[in-house]
């Protein structure tokens, strides 16, 4: 018995099989790396975090003032309809 001539289906299977071969030939599967995905995450995460500002501490009377002056700005604009805020 000889082997029958290759087919159409036999290529295919071929040129999958080498595509295959070809992508994974690329991939090296030790993992001695000295990092890896989970740790360049964790050292995102540490490198971006938000630091709350630090406003200098106000005399009573001070805050006093600053409350006024921002409840005047705010009566005092032209319209009150779209900030939510009802007096």
């Amino acid at each position: 018995m000889s082997n029958p001539p290759p087919g159409p289906e036999d290529f295919d299977e071929e040129l999958i099989r080498s595509e295959f071969e070809s992508m994974v030939s690329g991939l090296s599967l030790d993992e001695s790396t000295p990092n890896s995905y989970l740790d360049e995450l964790d050292r995102f995460e540490q490198s971006n975090h938000f630091i709350a500002p630090n406003p200098p501490s106000q005399s009573p009377r001070a805050m006093w003032r600053s409350m006024k002056r921002a409840f005047r700005r705010w009566f005092n604009q032209g319209y009150k309809d779209d900030d939510g805020a009802i007096v």
